[in-house]
C-alpha cells in the first residue's frame, strides 16, 4: 500500500493546485492499479500524523509531496522502519530531493516515488528531533523563524531579500562545541547533506551514507568579512573562507550562555542552552535508486 501526503501550500501552492495535486496523485495509483490513499495535510505536524498512521495501517511507502519540512515530518515517521520514502520536489529549497538527484518535473518525481527501489541513508538528531539535511544554530535558523514569523516569500530569491535584510540586524553569539574554545560563530551547523536547498552548498564534503555528521563552523571575525564570505555557498567554496573550519562528527554538543535558536531542514525551533546530536547510520529508506 502506499501512501501519498501533500501538503497544500508547499512552494506557496493555492487550495486549487493543491487539489489538482491530489487528483495527479489519486489517478496516478489508479493507473498502475496500486492500492493507497492520498492526504491533504491541515497544520503543522499532520504530515508526521498521517505518516505514522499509514505505517500502522501496513503501507509500504509513503510519499512527501512538499518541500523539507514536508519531506521531514514523513521521514521522522519512516526511520528504523522498513517503510520507503518517496519525495515529491514542491518547496523552495528541496535540499534532501536535490542531493538525491529526483526528478524535479511533477509526472517524472510522482513515478519514480512511487516505483524506484530504495537507498538506506543516514539521519541525525538535534535535542532529539530528527533531521535528514541540515541542523543549524545561529544565523539560519534565525533566517528560518524571520520567514516563519513575517511570511516571506519563498523560493531563492526571497531568501537572499531576507538573508540580507536579517544580516544587519543578527547578533551572533559565543558557542562551546564539544570541548573547544568559546568561539563567536554566525553558523553552527551539522550536515547530513551538503547543501541547505537551492545549491546553497554549506557542507561540500557531506555524505548521505557515511555514518557521519560534517560540523561546520562559519566564525564571525566581522560582518564585512562575513557578508563577503557568504557568496561561497554558491560556488562550493565555503571551505576556503577565512573562519570556516569543517569536521566529522558522530556526536556532539553544543553550550551557549542564552537559549538557542536551531532549526531541522529548515524549520525553526527554540532550544535551551545546550543542544546534544548524534548521527543515525543507516536508518531510512528512500526511493533513490
Amino acid at each position: 500500500m502506499i501512501a501519498i501526503i501533500i501538503n497544500p501550500v508547499s512552494g506557496g501552492a493555492s487550495l486549487s493546485v493543491a487539489r489538482r495535486r491530489a487528483e495527479q496523485a489519486a489517478a496516478h495509483l489508479a493507473s498502475l492499479n496500486l492500492p493507497g490513499d492520498v492526504h491533504l495535510t491541515e497544520h503543522r505536524g499532520h504530515a508526521h500524523a498521517l505518516a505514522a498512521a499509514a505505517v500502522s495501517r501496513g503501507a509500504d511507502r509513503v510519499i512527501a509531496w512538499g518541500g523539507d519540512g514536508t519531506v521531514n515530518e514523513v521521514a521522522s515517521a519512516l526511520v528504523n522502519t522498513p517503510v520507503i520514502l518517496g519525495i515529491i520536489p514542491a518547496g523552495s529549497g528541496n535540499g534532501l530531493a536535490r542531493e538525491l538527484r529526483l526528478p524535479t518535473t511533477t509526472g517524472a518525481a510522482l513515478g519514480h516515488a512511487c516505483a524506484s527501489a530504495p537507498h538506506v541513508i543516514d539521519a541525525g538528531t538535534i535535542d532529539n528531533r530528527w533531521f535528514f539535511s541540515i541542523a543549524g544554530i545561529g544565523f539560519d535558523a534565525h533566517v528560518a523563524a524571520a520567514f516563519d514569523r513575517d511570511g516571506g516569500r519563498r523560493g531563492l530569491a526571497g531568501y537572499v531579500r531576507m538573508t540580507a535584510r536579517e544580516l544587519f540586524r543578527y547578533n551572533s553569539l559565543l558557542y562551546v562545541v564539544d570541548d573547544a574554545a568559546p568561539t563567536r560563530a554566525l553558523l553552527v551547523t551539522f550536515a547530513n547533506t551538503t547543501q541547505f536547498g537551492n545549491g546553497a552548498r554549506i557542507a561540500p564534503r557531506a555524505r548521505l551514507d557515511d555514518g557521519l555528521l560534517d560540523l561546520v563552523m562559519f566564525e564571525e571575525r566581522s560582518r564585512l568579512a562575513t557578508i563577503f564570505g557568504l557568496p561561497s555557498l554558491f560556488t562550493g567554496r565555503v571551505d576556503r573562507v577565512a573562519g570556516v573550519s569543517m569536521t566529522t562528527v558522530t556526536t556532539s554538543s553544543v553550550r551557549c550562555n542564552e537559549p538557542m535558536l536551531f532549526h531541522v531542514d529548515g524549520e525553526p525551533i527554540q532550544g535551551g542552552t545546550s543542544l546534544s546530536i548524534r548521527a543515525h547510520p543507516a536508518v531510512l529508506n528512500v526511493a533513490a535508486v
